[in-house]
């Protein structure tokens, strides 16, 4: 891939905060700016918004709720939507 340097300059702690949040999301830095340089030039828009990001105890919650239908440990569990309609319908929750 033939690619081009761009040397900016900015805080050393808004750059490790930067990596940082790059590598929670699985990417690097550098693809980071490379897809929002990307966008700037197709949308010509400049956005800054990554939503919410949920909280540590929201990331643990999820863990263990996974962790506890892979063990079988659901009450109950469906498979789809309809599904959990008829059970709610025949125990007139």
């Amino acid at each position: 891939m033939n690619t081009a340097v761009i040397i900016t300059k900015t805080e050393p702690e808004v750059k490790k905060m930067a990596q940082q949040v790059a590598k929670e999301i699985g990417v690097s830095l550098s693809s980071l700016l490379n897809a929002y340089l990307k966008q700037l030039v197709r949308t010509r828009k400049v956005e800054f918004d990554l939503g919410e990001v949920p909280s540590e105890y929201l990331k643990s919650v999820i863990k263990r709720a996974e962790e506890n239908y892979k063990k079988g440990k659901t009450s109950p569990a469906f498979k789809t939507g309809e599904e959990a309609v008829k059970w709610l319908e025949k125990h007139r929750v």
